[in-house]
């Protein structure tokens, strides 16, 4: 079953974020991912949307975005991303 990764991110020091993302796509592409959504202005039908950034990506199945998110050269670039902002990742399954 189709799987999504959802992240809400509030970036505080650009600089350091750009570290986490030059070397994002380079481990991303290993796991058959597909960036499906990276927003810094969404459009807010309801209530109040307090991020920098929205990221919504796809994979195959819950292990899938597991294997990426978990694996050991995500998680040392992912200090990076948690050096540089506040973060909120959570993976929701298709239907």
């Amino acid at each position: 079953m189709t799987a999504y990764v959802i992240a809400t991110i509030n970036i505080h020091d650009r600089e350091r974020y750009a570290e986490y993302e030059a070397g994002f796509m380079t481990i991303f592409i290993n796991y058959g991912g597909a960036m499906l959504s990276v927003d810094e202005a969404p459009r807010v039908l309801e209530g109040k949307w307090a991020f920098t950034r929205t990221v919504l990506i796809g994979f195959e199945s819950v292990e899938a975005a597991e294997s990426w998110f978990f694996s050991p050269e995500y998680q040392d670039l992912a200090r990076h991303r948690h050096a540089a902002a506040e973060s909120h990742c959570v993976i929701v399954s298709g239907m």
